[in-house]
């Protein structure tokens, strides 16, 4: 299945973008908006900075990272053996829904479960979403926040100490104080068997 991707007419500064990709490539760490919560992120092909999103998070690199895609392919291209009813699922789901595959490739180690698998999530967020497809690869999506705290539904909600921390903090949306939620987590073997793991 080919998801449509998000249309490219775009309500942020371009500027504001650019300086995110630039800060992802170079290996840094951003808080950005996403289709759920604001996030820490960063390239999930970088094994450094992901070790800097969990030292940052005073998270234990035992507990695996969801990742952010801004089409179907680019998780097939990280994905071992996506099952179909995957796409199935995300397309006709009324929330933002993450979907834990079997199998991770192609990516940072320290993103993937210690059984190998990895948690992905097809964003349609306009920010997010580009800033996948600007990347060429998926971005980290963990939420902004110390490990343990309440994560934040709108930017102001965000600690100092986790703003201090990254290396750019995107513009776009802070003054949005619409209450955001936690996505949908699934999982999916390789046949293609669901279990529901947070609603």
């Amino acid at each position: 299945m080919n998801i449509k991707p998000t249309p490219r007419n775009f309500p942020f500064d371009k500027a504001d973008l650019d300086k995110a990709v630039e800060t992802l490539r170079r290996g840094g760490v951003i808080v950005y908006p996403t289709d759920t919560i604001w996030g820490l992120g960063c390239d999930a092909t970088n094994k450094e900075a992901v070790e800097r999103i969990y030292k940052i998070k005073q998270r234990s690199d035992s507990k695996a990272l969801i990742l952010l895609a801004d089409t179907d392919a680019m998780i097939s291209n990280h994905v071992d053996n996506a099952p179909e009813v995957a796409w199935s699922i995300v397309e006709l789901s009324d929330k933002p829904t993450t979907v834990i595959f079997e199998k991770g490739k192609n990516l940072a180690t320290n993103v993937l479960a210690a059984d190998g698998s990895v948690a992905f999530r097809l964003t349609r967020e306009e920010f997010s979403n580009q800033l996948c497809h600007r990347l060429h690869r998926p971005v980290v999506s963990t939420s902004a926040n110390i490990s343990g705290q309440p994560s934040p539904h709108c930017f102001k909600e965000i600690s100092q100490e986790i703003i201090d921390c990254a290396d750019y903090v995107v513009a776009y949306r802070q003054d949005d104080t619409t209450p955001a939620s936690p996505s949908t987590i699934i999982k999916i073997n390789n046949n293609s068997e669901v279990k529901i793991i947070r609603k």
